[in-house]
């Protein structure tokens, strides 16, 4: 069928659609008044043979508002689910955007990389023993924390290495915009508590197993452990990480996901309005491209590096530091 073909059969649906509703309301509102002159006027009562005008008079308003509250519960519930559907669809083509872009434009002189040779540089540079710095900036840590404590739980004995984490996050104890809560009454971000609150608790989870492991390599002479998490108020769009002053990856999250926001009702808002109704609008970085720079590697890797490891500083000295839950033997720094 053709599109004007297509359009017209729409119109004519929404037509009859109305045609329909407003034929049953004045039915029912017929039947309502009917009854109710019944009840009163005698000759049209006697002339309907019936007793209990008023009951049916009041049985059809209420047919009546039930049949109306029918037509605008449909009208909403459709109204939501092409609401959501758009979402879904815009924020499909948004992420689809970023990707093309970021393979697009590549690294200028970098080298593509991937998480997992991040962990494996990380690994090579601590089996090399003596001091080692490893830095970053993430989301909550569990794609840079995670692989890299099973690293260090694996080294060789060696009382000489001394291994310096530095992990810089996003500070969810304040509202955020993104990952935040897209409204389901107006389509706007707001903020998502429940949500933040479980990302929170997730980078103190990850927080207190790389002081964990601290103790496990003082305990098989692996060398020593210092941790330390610090807190700033910045949305988690980039992703960078360095190990030492002399190596560099970046990237960005470059996927947005819309699903139900499973945390709300994890959220009370004390002596405030309810939870927000909506869809969570959450960032994914788990297999987004990296790019490598090297100060070895000529222009423009060193005056890069430099940069990049004086952007991580400056927000380093800003932050707050995330103190552990627990702390019974020492500092978590």
């Amino acid at each position: 069928m053709s599109e004007g073909g297509s359009s017209l059969s729409g119109r004519m649906a929404a037509l009859r659609g109305r045609a329909e509703t407003t034929l049953t309301k004045g039915l029912l509102l017929a039947v309502f008044f009917v009854g109710l002159v019944a009840q009163f006027v005698k000759p049209v009562g006697d002339a309907l043979e019936g007793k209990t005008y008023i009951g049916g008079a009041l049985l059809s308003i209420v047919g009546y508002v039930l049949y109306a509250e029918v037509l605008r519960l449909n009208a909403a519930r459709d109204a939501d689910g092409e609401q959501t559907r758009q979402l879904h669809e815009a924020v499909r083509r948004l992420s689809g955007e970023v990707q093309e872009l970021t393979a697009r434009l590549g690294p200028q002189s970098g080298d593509a990389a991937t998480m997992e040779r991040l962990i494996e540089e990380c690994a090579q540079a601590v089996l090399r023993g003596g001091e080692t710095q490893l830095s970053g900036m993430c989301f909550t840590g569990e794609t840079f924390v995670e692989p890299l404590r099973r690293v260090l739980e694996d080294l060789p004995p060696d009382p000489s290495r001394s291994v310096s984490v530095r992990i810089l996050v996003p500070d969810f104890t304040r509202p955020t915009g993104v990952p935040g809560l897209v409204r389901a009454a107006d389509g706007k971000l707001t903020d998502a508590p429940g949500f933040r609150r479980h990302l929170t608790g997730k980078i103190a989870g990850y927080a207190q197993d790389l002081r964990t492991t601290r103790g496990r390599m003082l305990h098989k002479n692996q060398g020593t452990l210092s941790v330390e998490f610090r807190a700033v108020h910045i949305s988690p769009f980039l992703k960078l990480y360095a190990i030492g002053d002399d190596v560099v990856y970046e990237g960005i999250y470059d996927t947005l996901e819309v699903r139900p926001d499973a945390y709300v009702t994890s959220a009370p808002l004390p002596q405030g309005p309810g939870p927000e109704e909506g869809q969570l609008l959450d960032l994914i970085g788990r297999g987004s491209l990296l790019t490598r720079w090297s100060r070895y590697d000529g222009e423009p890797g060193g005056v890069l590096v430099d940069r990049r490891c004086g952007f991580f500083g400056t927000l380093w000295d800003a932050a707050r530091r995330l103190e552990p839950e627990a702390a019974p033997g020492g500092s978590g720094a």
